[in-house]
């Protein structure tokens, strides 16, 4: 059982800018991580607001810049995390994944970003998107084998991360945007509520006519009641319409926005570390593989270390 809790959620309404990190490492270091993280990012996108605020909406290459500043504020999160995790011995190896939102109202969008296996997903008209794919050991063999036997994927450690912030120095950080249209319902969780309710589970759970509260609480209950391997994180957002935000009339100055009702259920859950043990096949074929990707080589080292 864990003593400490190493989720830790972001809530900035002023910023329309939410996050989930799940830390990993020794004593209390993944909690220093994720708390990092999620403390770097959301500097990095309060001090660019009026910058952001001048900028058209995609750049020259027809990338949304709003994308591109949120993928930098974690990448700056992982600069952060990465140095004193090489400068101190009591937080080396410390990690963390991450997945954030930002809103951006006056477009109607909505910019995702993560590193690992939290993830985000999104409700429209009462059906389900997992708007991420996980950085995972399981997801890079599905990539590189699509056709891979289920048999063999059953045996391989499910929560094995390829990236993550403080793994290395210049990690790879997915990102895109989405229309936000008033009805939808964004959920960034941590690996520990994905990974334990069922997907049919939770787009029932998200379809409920409850508040993003109520909806959060049910979730995280759920994954308890599953058998609660891992914290479980959970942040809920509700886009409404500007009909349904007083004072929305004129254009909102740059760091006040308020489209999205937000709601969320601190961490709270002590349960067990999700360890897998590791099958002696998945290492064999893994490591007669070639070319693999940076991410994966590295993953595998790890499953070879922490075996022995």
């Amino acid at each position: 059982m864990r003593d400490h809790n190493e989720d830790v959620i972001l809530v900035r309404d002023d910023l329309q800018l939410y996050a989930v990190a799940d830390g990993a490492g020794g004593h209390n270091a993944g909690e220093v991580a994720s708390a990092l993280a999620v403390r770097s990012a959301s500097n990095y996108i309060g001090a660019t607001v009026r910058h952001a605020w001048a900028q058209p909406v995609l750049d020259r290459f027809g990338v949304h810049h709003g994308a591109r500043r949120l993928a930098a504020a974690i990448r700056k999160a992982n600069k952060d995390v990465f140095q004193i995790s090489h400068s101190s011995a009591e937080y080396r190896n410390m990690v963390t994944t991450m997945v954030a939102m930002l809103f951006s109202p006056r477009h109607g969008l909505v910019h995702v970003a993560h590193v690992g296996d939290s993830r985000c997903y999104r409700m429209r008209c009462d059906v389900i998107e997992q708007v991420t794919t996980d950085h995972s050991l399981l997801m890079e063999m599905l990539e590189r084998e699509p056709d891979v036997d289920d048999a063999f994927l059953a045996k391989m450690p499910r929560n094995v991360v390829t990236r993550a912030l403080g793994l290395e120095e210049h990690p790879r950080v997915s990102f895109r945007s989405l229309p936000a249209l008033p009805g939808d319902r964004f959920l960034v969780c941590s690996d520990g509520l994905s990974g334990m309710v069922p997907f049919d589970d939770l787009e029932l759970a998200l379809a409920a006519p409850t508040s993003p509260r109520e909806t959060a609480e049910s979730l995280i209950e759920l994954a308890i009641a599953g058998g609660g391997r891992d914290n479980v994180s959970a942040v809920v957002v509700d886009v409404i319409s500007r009909a349904d935000s007083p004072g929305l009339d004129e254009e909102p100055p740059p760091s006040v926005v308020a489209l999205a009702k937000i709601d969320s259920l601190p961490p709270e859950v002590e349960v067990q570390e999700n360890d897998m043990p590791f099958d002696d096949e998945v290492l064999d074929r893994l490591q007669r593989m070639d070319d693999l990707s940076p991410e994966m080589a590295q993953a595998l080292q790890d499953l070879v270390r922490r075996k022995g």
